[in-house]
């Protein structure tokens, strides 16, 4: 399900992982942030680390932040 999102948001896999403290403890490595399953597979082991919230309507989605986004699904 999360492959799916990642394939429905008009953004990079990478844009979807939240840059905060836990992630640097982490020590993710960036270059495995461009392929969506494994930032599937990091956000299912770190919920935390997902951009969110995250509306999804039909095939497309967007992350909800600014809340204004949302807007921007509705009227495309």
């Amino acid at each position: 399900m999360l492959v799916h999102i990642l394939e429905l948001v008009d953004e990079t896999p990478a844009d979807m992982v939240r840059r905060d403290a836990k992630f640097t403890d982490l020590a993710v490595d960036p270059a495995k942030l461009e392929d969506p399953s494994e930032v599937a597979d990091l956000l299912a082991a770190h919920p935390s680390l997902m951009q969110r919230p995250v509306a999804i309507l039909g095939d497309r989605a967007v992350v909800a932040r600014p809340s204004e986004r949302i807007l921007k699904l509705l009227d495309d």
